[in-house]
């Protein structure tokens, strides 16, 4: 068992921290807000640090999971963050959705430190962080990945090293992307069967026995069909990483016309009040 820290006590990080707890590890746990780190130390035990340095200081593994860029760099450099903390030869694990720029700056200030940063951004919202079965996509040196996956594991159902810095949140873009494309097209047919005049659970239930089958599909036609959307990963968020995606598309040269078209309807949703609903929330801008 390792001896660890975990910044950044959101919807994700706090149930990430527990089961980690839970796994037998010795964990210390900092959050902006350090009310809710003494919480979270009075439900699972452990101690709370009131600044990242003081977290960080000790540990084998720093794991965190914050907002996006801005917040990242602000819990790892300066005087009172992470970096600034952990010994020589400890490990950075990165479970926010940032760019791959981000990552490779950190990674780099790191190896100037002698110490290790492993971008690693997660798939499976808050019902996979709270039942510990999330999938974690990696970036970094090979080596060190394979030290810090046992520890990754405590919440995760999968977890996989794509390549070097950069490329976990790399493949957390193709994610994103996919998922876009995926919930646009669902709320289509949803919409569609509704102005049909078809039974839409019964045409869900029959379709998604073949290839029209998705996880979203499973898991939010019901809701979709029933104008409820606080099921999931919020609006908000969802243009957070979908700008992340176009930026970096911009930089490589892909080409995301759907992901783009998607993203200006996220920001339709937005307007309609629902930047707080989750990301099936699509189907409410053709309903209106």
């Amino acid at each position: 068992m390792a001896k660890v820290a975990f910044l950044g006590l959101g919807v994700m990080g706090y149930p990430m921290a527990r089961h980690l707890k839970a796994k037998g590890h010795e964990v210390t746990v900092y959050n902006r807000t350090f009310a809710k780190a003494q919480t979270w130390v009075s439900e699972n035990g452990g101690m709370a640090a009131r600044t990242p340095k003081e977290a960080a200081a000790g540990q084998e593994i720093v794991f965190a999971c914050v907002g996006n860029d801005d917040d990242l760099r602000s819990i790892v450099l300066g005087e009172d963050g992470a970096f600034a903390g952990m010994e020589k030869g400890a490990t950075f694990v990165d479970h926010t959705t940032a760019s791959a720029e981000v990552a490779r700056e950190l990674y780099a200030k790191g190896q100037e430190l002698g110490l290790h940063f492993i971008d690693a951004p997660v798939s499976g919202g808050q019902a996979g962080a709270e039942n510990g079965v999330l999938t974690v996509m990696c970036g970094g040196d090979e080596d060190v990945f394979a030290k810090v996956e046992p520890a990754i594991m405590s919440f995760a159902r999968a977890c996989r090293r794509l390549g070097p810095s950069g490329a976990g949140q790399l493949t957390k873009m193709v994610n994103q992307i996919c998922i876009a494309g995926l919930v646009q097209a669902l709320s289509e047919g949803v919409h569609f069967a509704k102005k049909a005049g078809l039974d839409v659970e019964g045409v869900i239930e029959t379709i998604s026995k073949g290839a029209a089958q998705s996880w979203q599909m499973e898991n939010r036609y019901k809701t979709m069909n029933a104008g409820q959307f606080e099921f999931g990963f919020a609006v908000d968020w969802m243009r957070k990483d979908l700008s992340i995606c176009l930026a970096e598309a911009r930089r490589n040269g892909a080409h995301l016309p759907v992901t783009a078209l998607v993203d200006q309807f996220y920001s339709e949703v937005q307007k309609m009040g629902g930047s707080r609903w989750d990301t099936s929330s699509l189907v409410a801008r053709l309903d209106k």
